[in-house]
């Protein structure tokens, strides 16, 4: 695996819609710029790009953690694939292997990994879905995190993005059943 950059993005939190959060709530992705392999060529097999999900997996979780001042309470991955991949290109990193190192990471994660794949030229952005690690169900941490990196993927690359999050929306105020009232300050 041919890693060009690593970027970190921290994102506090302190107000929305005009008002205080509960608490300030930190989001960190980790960011990995990679050649793809198979970039420009048809190729139906993907096995080469497997293993990276896990070297990924390991690596961008602990630089995101570094950025967190609390423990991580949910997650989330996803790639932007270069201009001269395949969308599937992405998938094969972020799914069969990349989870595994995530949860073992947070210590824990009972719930799907949150992700998002999209195929994009230099500068595109994409939108890392977040989810609660251990409650799919938890209203309160279904979020998203825009991520730009700057002049990438080239068409022969692909951006890799672990999230995590130690707090959900600032103020949250959606359940299940319809709108709540605001919670108190954690």
């Amino acid at each position: 695996m041919d890693i060009r950059r690593l970027l970190v993005i921290k994102d506090v939190v302190y107000a929305e819609g005009g008002l205080p959060a509960m608490a300030p709530v930190t989001r960190a992705a980790a960011c990995a710029v990679i050649a793809n392999p198979l970039a420009g060529r048809a190729q139906e097999y993907l096995d080469e790009l497997i293993p990276f999900g896990e070297d990924l997996g390991k690596m961008l979780v602990q630089e995101a953690l570094k950025a967190l001042p609390l423990p991580a309470l949910s997650y989330g991955k996803a790639a932007i694939v270069g201009t001269s991949g395949d969308i599937e290109h992405g998938a094969a990193i972020l799914h069969p292997r990349m989870g595994k190192p995530m949860r073992e990471a947070i210590g824990g994660g009972q719930a799907i990994i949150p992700s998002n794949v999209k195929i994009g030229a230099v500068g595109c952005s994409i939108d890392v879905p977040l989810g609660h690690k251990d409650d799919v169900w938890a209203f309160d941490q279904i979020d998203t995190l825009g991520i730009t990196v700057a002049n990438a993927p080239r068409p022969d690359e692909i951006v890799v993005i672990v999230a995590l999050a130690d707090g959900g929306r600032p103020r949250p105020r959606i359940a299940k059943s319809g709108a709540v009232a605001p919670h108190a300050p954690r």
